[in-house]
């Protein structure tokens, strides 16, 4: 029985070791198995990862390149549009010479004829000379007329010859203007036509590129195409009203002159009186939030967060600021400060209901997006810092509600925006 039960117990404890060498295997087995298939994941996600940045860096990178062209193309519209303006000057410049050529021509041939005239009449006159002439008088008086008659023959002949003279010079000149002037003329219709050829060029390879991009991108690259164009037609309309522009400036610079005398006369009395940039006209309908350089918030107080500022989140350039908190839309847009409506209007695209004015201090600023028929000013009209000019919406290519802003440098064309923080 002893031996029995001795070899029943070996028997069990056998069995459990066999047992617990099994799991333990079994264990290490699936340990194993388990940070195989772990390391294989994370291979997976690295390499998805990787993928991923490519992609990102991928897409940054034609981001980029279409930014690139586009900057070269305006590039090229803006040398197309100077060169235009060359071609033009030099057109002009041509009929001028032309019109001075004919007219020198024709005083020429007057001149020359009226000294053929004198040749023909001294030739006439046979071997007389003026001491011939003057030796022939019959009295004191008779010999002081003669000459006098001779005196001025002489001078007229020596008159007439100088005169013959420049005029040949001015015929040369001119004709040496003309020339010059269709040499440019030819150098710079070379010029345009190889700049065209590169802007067609560039336009063609941004298409490609822009095709390349991603669908969200498209639509956003869209939207900076549309501003840029509508720029365009912007700039030529300030170019248009520079001179209104100028005017407007000296008569508000003489108005503040004017009230600086009336101050210093009447000893500060009127001080506090608004200038220009500084503080909101009694006009005004709302001075809006107070800014720390001159100009006022564009939005009323509680919605002036900046939701976009001058670069999109994915890289591309903005050039402007948003005013976009929630409950904005229909809130009023004012005036920064006092200036020149240069612009109102609206486009179906890019701006939308957009007003330009430029201010007295030489920035520009520009609002977008406004809500139709909100637009309360007019191209022409001066106003006043803190004036309502229209209402927050989202016409043209707008996300949704919110005010673009923006703040340009003279002469106040598309290139020269710069940021409007700085100025609020």
């Amino acid at each position: 029985m002893k031996r029995l039960g001795i070899k029943i117990l070996g028997s069990i404890v056998s069995v459990i070791i066999l047992l617990q060498t099994n799991m333990y295997v079994i264990a290490v087995e699936s340990t194993s198995d388990l940070k195989d298939q772990q390391s294989a994941i994370n291979n997976e996600k690295k390499e998805a990862e990787d993928d991923l940045k490519e992609v990102q860096a991928q897409k940054s990178e034609t981001v980029k390149q279409v930014e690139e062209l586009s900057t070269q193309i305006s590039d090229y519209e803006t040398q197309i549009e100077e060169l235009n303006g060359q071609i033009s000057a030099l057109n002009t410049k041509i009929e001028e010479s032309e019109k001075k050529l004919k007219k020198a021509q024709e005083d020429y041939t007057k001149q020359e004829k009226l000294l053929e005239d004198r040749l023909v009449a001294t030739y006439e006159a046979g071997e007389t000379s003026y001491l011939d002439f003057i030796l022939s008088s019959e009295s004191i008086t008779d010999l002081i007329s003669n000459y006098y008659l001779v005196t001025e023959l002489a001078t007229n002949d020596t008159e007439l010859l100088e005169k013959i003279q420049k005029q040949k010079q001015e015929i040369e000149q001119a004709k040496k203007e003309l020339e010059a002037n269709k040499q440019q003329l030819a150098t710079s219709k070379a010029s345009k036509q190889g700049i065209t050829t590169q802007l067609q060029t560039a336009k063609n390879e941004k298409n490609q590129q822009v095709a390349q991009l991603s669908e969200d991108e498209q639509k956003l690259q869209q939207r900076i195409e549309e501003l840029r164009q509508a720029n365009q037609s912007i700039d030529s309309k300030i170019k248009a009203a520079q001179a209104a522009i100028e005017a407007a400036r000296k008569q508000q610079l003489q108005q503040q002159q004017k009230q600086q005398q009336q101050q210093q006369t009447s000893g500060g009395a009127s001080s506090g009186s608004t200038s220009s940039g500084a503080t909101s006209s009694s006009n005004s309908t709302n001075t809006g939030t107070s800014a720390s350089k001159g100009f006022v918030y564009p939005v009323p107080s509680g919605y002036t967060a900046i939701t976009t500022g001058m670069y999109y989140s994915s890289g591309s350039y903005h050039g402007a600021i948003d005013f976009g908190s929630g409950g904005i839309n229909g809130q009023p847009v004012y005036a920064v400060a006092d200036g020149y409506v240069v612009t109102s209007e609206r486009l179906n695209g890019s701006y939308g209901n957009y007003i330009l004015i430029a201010h007295y201090n030489g920035l520009y600023t520009l609002y977008a997006h406004g809500q139709d028929g909100s637009r309360t000013v007019s191209a022409g009209q001066t106003v006043k810092q803190g004036q309502q000019i229209m209402r927050v919406g989202s016409t043209g290519n707008s996300s949704g509600p919110h005010l673009h802003f923006e703040v340009r440098l003279s002469p106040g064309l598309y290139s020269n925006r710069v940021n409007p923080t700085a100025y609020l």
